[in-house]
């Protein structure tokens, strides 16, 4: 098992910051990519950004150029700079991990979600 903590989420007004973090702890699965996905009230959850033990990173197209991932499997940890915020970021962030490099789909393992609003 592999336990995640997240942490970083809360209230913030439109064009703010947050650096939402998770640390990964537990057996020893080998974790090979990180990555934060997000649930906004009735939508489906969908891939935020992730990042693999290479380092190449993943973004959605809604939050590229505002957001950053950085971190990975080497500490396992990761974090999500989230810059320029806006009301449609406002969702609960979910960390999760998995054993497989570049495969964002399917992750093992999910932390228990850290909710993110953002105000207009």
């Amino acid at each position: 098992q592999v336990q995640l903590v997240e942490s970083g989420g809360g209230l913030v007004q439109a064009g703010g910051s947050l650096r939402l973090s998770c640390a990964a702890s537990g057996s020893s699965f080998s974790i090979n990519a990180m990555g934060w996905y997000r649930q906004a009230p009735g939508k489906q959850r969908e891939l935020v950004a992730g990042i693999s033990s290479d380092g190449t990173t993943n973004y959605a197209d809604s939050v590229k150029g505002r957001f950053t991932i950085s971190g990975g499997s080497a500490k396992n940890t990761v974090y999500l700079q989230m810059n320029s915020l806006k009301p449609e970021d406002t969702a609960v962030y979910y960390c999760g991990v998995g054993g497989s490099r570049y495969d964002y789909d399917r992750f093992a393992y999910w932390g228990q979600g850290t909710q993110v609003t953002v105000s207009s």
